[in-house]
């Protein structure tokens, strides 16, 4: 047992030299083996929803066999039973186990099983699994307790690497949002800020084509804007306005998912195969009572080019966000800060002191775009823990303050580029607002966005 402790203690050392998530769990399979005495381990990463085997990573299995098996594990049979139910379990035949499936042909023989699931307070991220171990013996409770650490280890670092996905992503989205929304209050040309608007709802959702059509003094629909390898092809497009799917979109002002392009009879067959279109996500502009026109994206990135409930909640987040219309600004940054901290793991406080009556559109935009913006820069720049946001009135003015406790910076001497603060004092002067930041080196960054109305 003491050579065991000693090499796991080698083990987290070694560990904290990788910096891809695939490295440190190669790491572990190779480790445990070891540790076990194992000819062969595997480990298995659950997706999200906890369903199937996202990642599947092997030791003791040359290239050759594994291209003799040929595809992975799918969590069917006793991988299933550990995704399940996810606790330890031992077998000394697991081909006499009744739940066992059996293996692929060209698959080694296996009889000695020793599995244990990837753990973090209470979550489960994957197992990791050890068979053949050398001398025909079977697995201990030794052996299952040194694996159950290595385990543990593993659930941190997937945990950590999809924290840092998650942070990755929600900045990504806040950049694009932030940028098209800069570009709403200096850009005057709409050919430029709609070609904008849909270069960065393409990065943001990973398409291969985004498209904006707005309707035209004719009565039909013409795509003013696209982005994408087929882009050429589509700009300048007209489209019928009542047999067209934009059209139809833009009549029952609904977002749209098609996971199939060919099977959808409201779709210009045609067109589509013409651009070798597969899926769709068609999304209406709306601005209070009014359809101002259609953002159509095809053929998501990656193996499955269908669009996800997640790319819908994205572009649910328009310009001016619809939370703004319906409720005003109070529950709108509420439900900014909520997703804020769910996605950062930074915790925020909001306090509001604003009567119930509503506040003029411009002025409610502009608070939320500055609440929007400083997170974003909480989030790239400030390494903080905690934030505060508090919205306050006088007779003729709203105040917002939002405080971090992160590194802060040297505030004397710079124009705020890099942290979008020339963007916020454009906005507000837009508005005859001011802008005021407060920030030292070590000690947090405050910033303080006043705009008067009427």
């Amino acid at each position: 047992m003491e050579t065991q402790l000693r090499r796991l203690l080698e083990a987290g050392i070694a560990l904290t030299s990788e910096l891809s998530l695939d490295a440190v769990l190669q790491k572990l399979v190779e480790t445990a083996a070891t540790l076990t005495g194992a000819r062969y381990a595997a480990l298995g990463v659950i997706d999200p929803a906890g369903q199937m085997l996202e990642r599947f990573l092997t030791h003791g299995v040359d290239p050759e066999a594994h291209a003799a098996i040929g595809e992975p594990p799918r969590g069917r049979g006793i991988l299933g039973v550990l995704i399940r139910e996810a606790t330890p379990l031992r077998l000394h035949d697991l081909t006499e186990d009744p739940r066992s499936v059996g293996f692929p042909p060209q698959h080694p023989p296996m009889k000695s099983f020793l599995g244990v699931p990837i753990l973090l307070r209470g979550v489960a991220y994957g197992n990791l699994y050890l068979t053949e171990k050398e001398g025909g013996e079977d697995f201990t409770e030794e052996d299952e307790e040194v694996v159950t650490l290595l385990a543990a280890q593993a659930a941190v670092a997937i945990e950590n690497a999809r924290l840092y996905e998650s942070a990755t992503r929600w900045l990504r989205q806040l950049e694009s949002l932030n940028e098209i929304g800069n570009a709403l209050v200096s850009e005057i040309e709409l050919p430029k800020l709609l070609a904008l608007i849909a270069r960065r709802l393409r990065e943001l959702i990973g398409a291969r084509v985004v498209s904006i059509a707005l309707p035209t003094p004719e009565g039909d629909l013409k795509i003013e804007a696209a982005d994408g390898e087929i882009a050429p092809e589509l700009a300048g497009a007209r489209l019928a306005r009542t047999g067209s799917k934009h059209g139809r979109v833009l009549e029952r002002r609904r977002t749209e998912r098609v996971d199939s392009v060919i099977d959808d009879p409201e779709i210009d067959q045609e067109v589509a195969r013409r651009a070798s279109l597969v899926t769709g996500l068609y999304v209406p502009l709306l601005a209070r009572d009014r359809a101002l026109g259609v953002i159509a994206l095809h053929d998501k990135a990656g193996p499955d080019p269908r669009f996800t409930d997640e790319d819908v909640r994205r572009l649910a987040l328009e310009l001016r966000p619809k939370a703004l219309d319906d409720f005003g600004l109070v529950p709108a940054i509420e439900r900014l800060a909520g997703a804020f901290s769910e996605q950062t793991g930074i915790r925020v406080d909001f306090e509001t002191a604003l009567p119930d009556e509503r506040l003029p559109s411009e002025v409610e935009t502009a608070l939320y775009r500055i609440v929007q913006e400083a997170l974003t820069n909480v989030a790239k720049h400030a390494q903080a823990r905690h934030v505060s946001v508090t919205l306050s009135r006088k007779d003729t003015s709203v105040t917002a303050v939002i405080e971090d406790d992160g590194r802060g910076f040297e505030a004397a001497g710079t124009d705020g580029a890099g942290l979008g603060l020339v963007g916020m004092r454009e906005r507000l002067g837009l508005l005859d607002g001011r802008l005021a930041i407060e920030s030292t080196v070590g000690s947090g960054t405050t910033i303080v966005a006043e705009v008067p109305f009427r």
